[in-house]
């Protein structure tokens, strides 16, 4: 045996070696990640199980994961329990409203923030920071006594313009900027692009990934919210899937069976969307920092 393969044998040795001192490590590693990703995922799977239950199947005693009996009644009641239709359209609207514009706002804040010099600059950025930390519930009462006086109650330009820019995008997207190289803003500035088209053509492309999952984000916040739409709106034509859900879910009686039934065709629009933008979603994760 020559000196490259005796050395060669003596490397595999140590690789099996090392491999089988660390094989128990991993083997509790995936065990305790297997029982978390069960723990997390105990309140959804529930939720399954309970929508394709008899009402008087849920609220058995003692209380079982896996149902006994199995029943598609819930999801046929619920379209005319509620206008659910209505609903599922008036939350497509709020949220991809809501998401459309604050992408453009918060977007360029955060280009002015991040690539331009103008006095104050710290100061707003500050300011971002500052209103990060105040609770959305301490501004709702002056929030909505605007839009009353203005007369967008019960409108989607109501529902949709106080939700116009989110500081904690103006941040994500600022930091992400930051990253991009300013050669590439400088050699547009030397073909004669101003800086609206800088933005547009340079900046928003190589963005892409921090704006998917910063929208995703946005449109998740939104179609799940109960409090604004239900605050905003009085008439149940304007109600989103959250408020009229909530209808399920009175003092003394639940139905569980509707309002779960409900529950999981409300999840599959955000299941689509995370699953279109998975790969750029955690590539945004990824690829913001802190500077």
């Amino acid at each position: 045996m020559s000196g490259d393969e005796a050395r060669m044998t003596v490397q595999l040795r140590r690789r099996e070696r090392l491999a089988m001192t660390r094989l128990p490590g991993r083997v509790l590693l995936y065990a305790s990640l297997s029982v978390s990703a069960f723990i997390i995922l105990l309140p959804v799977l529930w939720m399954l199980s309970a929508s394709v239950r008899p009402e008087g199947n849920i609220i058995s005693h003692p209380a079982d994961l896996i149902p006994t009996a199995f029943t598609f009644d819930n999801f046929r009641e619920i379209w005319s329990a509620i206008p659910f239709l209505d609903e599922l359209r008036n939350s497509v609207i709020f949220a991809g409203g809501v998401t459309c514009v604050s992408l453009l706002f918060d977007s360029m804040t955060a280009y002015a923030l991040a690539r331009l010099d103008f006095p104050g600059k710290r100061v707003f950025f500050l300011l971002v920071l500052l209103f990060l930390m105040i609770p959305p519930q301490i501004t709702l009462i002056p929030v909505y006594q605007i839009v009353a006086k203005l007369g967008l109650v019960n409108t989607f330009p109501g529902m949709i313009i106080p939700r116009a820019t989110n500081m904690f995008g103006i941040f994500f997207l600022r930091q992400f900027f930051l990253g991009i190289p300013e050669d590439l803003s400088q050699a547009a500035r030397i073909d004669g692009a101003g800086e609206f088209r800088i933005y547009w053509k340079v900046i928003l492309p190589l963005a892409r990934p921090a704006l998917l999952t910063l929208g995703l984000f946005h449109f998740m916040y939104n179609w799940n919210d109960l409090l604004w739409p239900l605050i905003i709106t009085t008439s149940n034509n304007m109600a989103t899937l959250p408020a009229g859900l909530s209808e399920f879910a009175g003092t003394h009686v639940v139905q569980y069976g509707l309002l779960m039934a409900g529950a999981t065709m409300a999840m599959l629009p955000m299941l689509v969307a995370f699953l279109a933008v998975q790969r750029k979603f955690i590539q945004g994760i990824a690829t913001t920092g802190f500077k």
